[in-house]
């Protein structure tokens, strides 16, 4: 038997620009970036600094990736570059996702269902009624 031709299909363009927007997101201090943006409309280097508690060096790499992926644009204002989203959808995308976030996020467990000698039962009850509902 022979094996099957490789697929020579390319992803569609479209696919791999959203891949690109994600990954440029894909860093914690990127996102709160983007929702303090989205929020105020505008913000410049020193008040980022102060609403992230972070150097401004590195609100300065991050802005630049956000830039090198068309995210941000900076409007220089005399002395300072005030920093706004190109396209309210980004600004979107990060609210529903950390909005996803949060509602997805699992609840710690219980400690005391840890304690004692029927620890295990209550693992094996909580387990059954999930199971079951």
């Amino acid at each position: 038997m022979s094996a099957a031709p490789p697929s020579t299909r390319r992803l569609p363009d479209d696919v791999v620009a959203a891949s690109e927007l994600l990954s440029a997101l894909a860093a914690p201090l990127r996102l709160s970036i983007v929702a303090l943006l989205d929020e105020h409309g505008t913000r410049c280097v020193h008040e980022l600094v102060d609403a992230l508690g972070v150097p401004q060096p590195l609100v300065s790499q991050h802005l630049r990736v956000l830039r090198g992926a068309r995210l941000v644009v900076g409007d220089r204002q005399h002395r300072e570059v005030h920093y706004r989203l190109t396209d309210s959808h980004v600004g979107h995308i990060v609210r529903d996702a950390i909005e996803h976030a949060a509602h997805s996020a699992v609840p710690a467990a219980d400690p005391t269902l840890d304690q004692g000698p029927d620890a295990e039962h209550h693992e094996t009850a909580g387990t059954a009624r999930a199971t079951i509902a």
